[in-house]
């Protein structure tokens, strides 16, 4: 890829939650993007979303003018050296994108996928050319979560992951590699091996769910952003973990499905914040002000 990675024409594929976000984070880096959503209702109020963002972060209100919606795919991405997609997390209509999107570009203009947990070599295995295809997993809000992983597959050239690597760290991101192409990629899998273990001691009794999250949230939780798990099993060295390892590691939850407890919320209507009760009860007050603290707590990251 040659193109210089300060001055790329960026495409986007999806308005929505995590799209508007991405056009917002490439025009504020100085690139001119294309944005597209077969929702018109999306479309016409992206531009207004992301100068809100703007305006919220004290940044440079005027870089929306960077920004273009288009309303024809083909329009959209024609003159684009990079793609990203951000449409919702459903493989056959990622494959019917991409597909559709690789008749309308140059050969060398690189496509990527945002996905949580789909593996890229499924979303991509249908192309001709899939050298210059690979996987981008941002994190909510795309504007304050620095990282980026960046997914190859086998296909993928080494020089189309150096040239994303280099875009993205460029517009102010923290790209990672993800040097094998698995469910999850790395955050999720971490994320989730968590989250399996905090619903199981829940299931079994051993504390409710407001006690688990405080357990988190006051002990290691406040480590986390300046420690990682390595480099606190280097601290506190590798025999002493592989001794806690001999101890804990039968007791935690290892079984390979979801769990029945979770399974049983779900039927019960019990989905969160979409009906007012999950794991906790949570009223629209409640709900407002944990996600207000967590944008807060982000915004003072990111200035940081």
């Amino acid at each position: 890829m040659a193109v210089d990675v300060a001055k790329a024409r960026i495409a986007v594929l999806g308005a929505g939650l995590m799209g508007h976000g991405f056009a917002q984070v490439f025009a504020l880096a100085g690139h001119d993007v294309t944005i597209t959503d077969a929702v018109k209702a999306s479309l016409d109020t992206v531009k207004s979303r992301i100068a809100a963002n703007l305006r919220d972060l004290g940044d440079d209100e005027t870089v929306i003018e960077r920004v273009r919606p288009c309303a024809d795919l083909a329009e959209a991405v024609g003159d684009a050296d990079y793609v990203v997609e951000a449409v919702s997390e459903d493989l056959p209509l990622k494959q019917k994108l991409f597909a559709e999107v690789e008749g309308y570009v140059r050969p060398d203009t690189i496509l990527a996928s945002n996905t949580s947990v789909i593996p890229i070599t499924s979303i991509m295995r249908g192309l001709s050319e899939r050298s210059r295809a690979l996987g981008t997993h941002w994190w909510n809000p795309p504007f304050l979560v620095p990282l980026v992983e960046v997914i190859g597959t086998q296909w993928t050239s080494p020089p189309a992951i150096a040239w994303t690597m280099a875009l993205h760290a460029a517009a102010g991101k923290k790209p990672a590699h993800v040097k094998k192409d698995v469910p999850g990629f790395i955050g999720n899998r971490l994320q989730h091996a968590l989250w399996r273990e905090a619903v199981s001691l829940v299931e079994r009794g051993i504390c409710d769910a407001e006690t688990v999250d405080t357990v988190i949230k006051a002990a290691f939780g406040r480590r986390l952003a300046v420690l990682g798990p390595l480099e606190n099993a280097d601290l506190v060295g590798t025999d002493l973990t592989l001794a806690i390892h001999k101890t804990v590691l039968p007791d935690i939850e290892s079984r390979p499905g979801p769990s029945p407890y979770l399974e049983k919320l779900v039927a019960e209507g019990k989905l969160g914040f979409k009906s007012g009760e999950g794991f906790r009860k949570w009223s629209a007050e409640e709900q407002a002000a944990l996600r207000s603290k967590v944008v807060q707590h982000l915004k003072k990251a990111r200035d940081a």
